[in-house]
């Protein structure tokens, strides 16, 4: 069990980094279906944009790795190429 007041802190900062950080990628989860789930391209590429701005703002947080913000990127952005 934590006694000390120092370790009572920092485990209520970790539990609200926790939900804020599940928050963070439940938002950035739903924004890749919305791109994947969107067949005219126009409209993608729409929500592509705001959905890259998502993924930078995540990855710049420190909540995702910048590696794989770039390869969730690439993989969206060949995605909505594709798209007629």
């Amino acid at each position: 069990m934590i006694r000390h007041a120092s370790a009572l802190k920092k485990a209520r900062q970790a539990a609200k980094r926790r939900l804020r950080n599940k928050a963070y990628l439940s938002k950035m989860k739903t924004a890749i279906k919305s791109v994947k789930n969107e067949k005219d391209k126009t409209k993608a590429l729409e929500r592509l944009k705001k959905t890259i701005k998502l993924i930078d703002q995540i990855a710049a947080k420190g909540i995702i790795h910048k590696n794989k913000a770039a390869n969730q990127k690439s993989a969206l952005t060949k995605y909505v190429n594709k798209l007629q």
